[in-house]
C-alpha cells in the first residue's frame, strides 16, 4: 500500500496516492510525506530509486532484519528505526524495522507491516509536523512510538508488582517461567531503546543537514532523547527486578528444602541407633549372650527409647527442631 500526504504552498492538503507525486514535484514550496507497507519489494525498489534515495540506503530499507542505524546521504537523511507492529503490556512484542529518507521537502516511510505509531499521526497530527519540516514528521513518528513502548512499559510494572506478592506467598514453577520469559523480552527491549538512544545522541550533534543545530528541531531532539533514555532504564530496572525475583524464589525455594531436609536428617540420626541394635540382635546366629538375659527384651527396648530421647534433646537444643 502507498499512502501519501500533500501539503501545498498555499497550505492546502491532499491525500492520495502515488499519483500525487507529480504535483508535489511540479510545486517547489510544497511537501510531501510517503508511506509505503505491505507493497511488494521490486515496486518499493522502483518508487524509492525514482524518488532519488541512495541504493545502499534502499538495500537496507529492504532487507528483513537489520538493527537501527543512521547515515547521511546527499539528497536525504537515511534512519532505520525499529518500529512496533504490536505491544502489550505482557511485553508482547512484535517490531518491525521502520526506514526514514529524511529530505527537505520529502519525508518517505518504509515499513513492511502496518505500523501503531504512523498510523495514528496519519489519522492526525501529521500535517503540522509536515509543515515545519518532514525532520519534524520523522521525529514525531518515532516519538509516538516511545510513547506506545512507554505506556505498556508502564502498566507492566503494575503486573510486575502483583507477581512479586504472589511469589512470596503462592510462588511456583509457572510464575518462574513467566519470569523468565518477561526477562528475555525485556533484553531484546533493552537492546532496541539503547541503540534508539544512540540514534538521537547522534542527531543531536546537528550535524545532519537535515537536522540542523536549531531551537525547533533541537527542543524535540532532547525531548526523544530523553525518551528514550528513560525507556531504557526502565527495561533495565524491571530486568534487574525480575532478576531479584527469580532469585527471590530460589532462595525461598532452597530454604524450604533446607528445612525438608533437616527434618529428614534428624529422623535419619533417630532411627540410624535403633535399626542398627534391631539388626544386631535379628542376626540368625546360635549364640548371641543377651539374649538369655531375663529381661533382656525390655532392656534393649529402654535402651533404644533413651537414645530416641536423648537425640531428640539435643536436637532440639540445637534448634533443628
Amino acid at each position: 500500500m502507498i499512502r501519501t500526504l500533500l501539503v501545498l504552498g498555499d497550505g492546502s492538503i491532499r491525500q492520495g496516492d502515488e499519483a500525487l507525486i507529480d504535483d508535489w514535484r511540479r510545486q517547489p514550496d510544497s511537501r510531501l510525506w510517503l508511506d509505503i507497507y505491505a507493497e511488494d519489494s521490486r515496486v518499493e525498489e522502483q518508487l524509492l530509486l525514482s524518488m532519488n534515495c541512495h541504493p545502499l540506503a534502499i538495500k537496507d530499507a529492504l532487507r528483513e532484519r537489520h538493527p537501527p542505524k543512521l547515515e547521511e546521504f546527499s539528497d536525504h537523511t537515511f534512519i532505520l528505526y525499529r518500529g512496533i507492529a504490536s505491544f502489550d503490556n505482557e511485553l508482547n512484542h512484535a517490531g518491525q524495522s521502520i526506514a526514514f529518507f529524511v529530505s527537505s521537502r520529502c519525508l518517505i516511510s518504509r515499513h513492511p507491516q502496518a505500523a501503531m505509531s504512523i498510523d495514528k499521526l496519519m489519522e492526525d497530527g501529521a500535517v503540522a509536523q509536515l509543515q515545519k519540516s518532514p525532520a519534524h514528521l520523522a521525529l514525531r513518528i518515532m516519538h509516538n512510538s516511545a510513547g506506545i513502548y512507554l505506556e505498556n512499559l508502564l502498566a507492566f510494572e503494575e503486573r510486575l508488582s502483583d507477581l512479586e506478592d504472589i511469589l512470596i506467598d503462592h510462588g511456583d514453577d509457572q510464575l518462574m517461567r513467566e519470569l523468565v520469559h518477561y526477562r528475555s523480552r525485556l533484553v531484546k527491549l533493552r537492546r532496541t531503546f539503547n541503540y534508539h538512544k544512540n540514534i538521537t545522541d547522534e542527531l543531536k550533534g546537528g550535524e545532519y543537514e537535515r537536522f540542523p543545530d536549531e531551537d525547533s528541531i533541537s527542543h524535540v531532539l532532547t525531548d526523544l532523547h530523553d525518551r528514550f533514555e528513560r525507556l531504557h532504564s526502565l527495561a533495565q530496572m524491571f530486568y534487574d527486578l525480575c532478576g531479584d525475583l527469580v532469585d527471590g524464589y530460589i532462595s525461598i525455594t532452597s530454604h524450604q528444602l533446607n528445612s525438608t531436609m533437616r527434618i529428614l536428617t534428624v529422623i535419619t540420626a533417630i532411627f540410624v541407633p535403633l535399626g542398627f541394635l534391631a539388626g544386631l540382635y535379628g542376626m540368625n546366629f546360635d549364640y548371641i549372650p543377651e539374649l538369655k538375659v531375663q529381661g533382656g527384651y525390655f532392656i534393649l527396648l529402654g535402651v533404644m527409647g533413651t537414645l530416641a530421647v536423648g537425640l531428640l534433646y539435643l536436637f532440639r537444643r540445637m534448634r533443628w527442631l
